[in-house]
């Protein structure tokens, strides 16, 4: 089981940005929409490649590779290339910080 790591104090992670942490050994891309924090495994399922340099747009990543597009709130593949989603992760704000965690070997 992760434990919570910390992304970054929340007034200083603006709507519209995202960061990318380690999380275990695992990129993890955390995102804020609209004041709402999300978390993504940074691996496109189509090649491994990574998402975060892709766009952001209507709550949706496009891989800056092949252009397959995930839905951030849920890792749901949207189009192909990729047709598996990429995994989700818990967020929450402790103490004014952004934290996640990897719970996929709860």
């Amino acid at each position: 089981m992760s434990g919570w790591v910390d992304v970054c104090p929340a007034a200083e992670f603006a709507p519209g940005e995202h960061r990318v942490v380690d999380v275990d050994g695992a990129r993890v891309a955390v995102f804020n929409l609209d004041g709402e924090f999300h978390a993504l495994e940074d691996v496109c399922t189509h090649d491994g490649g990574e998402l975060a340099g892709g766009e952001v747009a209507g709550g949706e990543i496009v891989c800056p590779r092949h252009g397959a597009r995930f839905l951030i709130c849920t890792g749901e593949a949207l189009s192909a290339p990729a047709y598996e989603p990429t995994a989700k992760f818990p967020v929450r704000i402790e103490n004014g910080v952004v934290q996640v965690r990897d719970d996929r070997w709860d």
